[in-house]
């Protein structure tokens, strides 16, 4: 059942909780045990001990041929890779199939993003996820998605870019600005002007609220898209955010599980000009390899990338 309100938990003190056991709430505070990581998208067991090897907070399981229909991946190999790691485990269902949802339950998967990254199911509507005791991710472009998002019942945000994987962030960069602007114009407004803004962006008034008191999103922020190098991932953490994904592109050619380190390290060091420097030297190169040309880009299907 839908939780009556929205329940957020930061440095265990509670903003808002309706309900003594809050089925919302346990699901937020799971997603903040992944605030401060990277959580690194594969496509089977070896990408999958790769990316545990390097330091990742979780992994998000895909589809390994983007070619065409892009759907939720085999479950038979979700089932492979929980097997080979002990990290949490993500996997990708269609906007608005809440069958893939259940099936992705159904197999112990330990969340769920709902990713527009696929090809929608659903044009209209998107998953009940108050519906699910797995916490669910759910993608957003503004501070108006991202509110209806949660009010859903998404306990992390990813903040979605370029879904090419070329390796391109500034619609990654343009996302999180809007959003962590959008929020530190709301947290300057006087409380009877929240009610004009939240129509405004088309968002929930209570979360809206919510938002204004805590001077963030009421759950954490990830972002997506275009993130190839230790500089890009600390860049969008001093914008505001909690974590990266990092696309599966990141495998493409050698060394990537020294690029996939290289990236985690800078999401943990971010203000640290130095580790940066360190974390860059020697992968710039190979990074450069992510910058697709327009015929690879093509070749990526329909399915698209973090």
């Amino acid at each position: 059942m839908e939780d009556d309100g929205v329940v957020t938990v930061y440095n265990n003190s509670a903003i808002t909780d309706t309900k003594k056991k809050n089925q919302f709430s346990i699901k937020v505070q799971l997603a903040q045990m992944l605030r401060g990581g990277t959580i690194v998208e594969v496509v089977n067991t070896e990408q999958a001990k790769i990316a545990q090897g390097a330091g990742a907070c979780a992994i998000v399981v895909s589809e390994s041929n983007q070619s065409g229909i892009s759907r939720m991946p085999d479950p038979l190999v979700i089932k492979e890779i929980k097997r080979v790691v002990s990290i949490p485990v993500m996997a990708k269902a269609r906007v608005g199939h809440f069958v893939e949802a259940q099936i992705l339950e159904a197999i112990g998967v330990d969340y769920i993003d709902e990713s527009e990254v696929l090809a929608l199911s659903d044009d209209q509507n998107y998953i009940n996820k108050h519906n699910f005791r797995v916490p669910f991710v759910a993608g957003c472009q503004g501070l108006g998605d991202a509110l209806s998002r949660v009010r859903e019942g998404a306990a992390l945000i990813r903040i979605q870019g370029d879904v090419s994987g070329n390796g391109d962030i500034v619609e990654t960069v343009r996302n999180v600005r809007s959003v962590m602007g959008n929020i530190r114009v709301l947290t300057n407004m006087d409380d009877d002007e929240v009610f004009a803004f939240a129509k405004k962006i088309s968002a929930p008034y209570d979360l809206v609220a919510q938002t204004k008191q805590l001077g963030r999103l009421p759950v954490v922020q990830f972002a997506a898209g275009g993130i190839a190098t230790p500089a890009d991932a600390a860049l969008v953490m001093q914008l505001g955010c909690d974590g990266v994904f990092l696309g599966s592109e990141i495998f493409t050619g050698p060394d990537s599980g020294k690029r996939v380190r290289a990236i985690i390290r800078a999401v943990m060091h971010y203000n640290d000009p130095h580790v940066l420097a360190e974390t860059s030297c020697g992968v710039l190169d190979s990074f450069a390899r992510l910058n697709l040309n327009e015929d690879e880009g093509e070749q990526s299907g329909n399915g698209g990338t973090y």
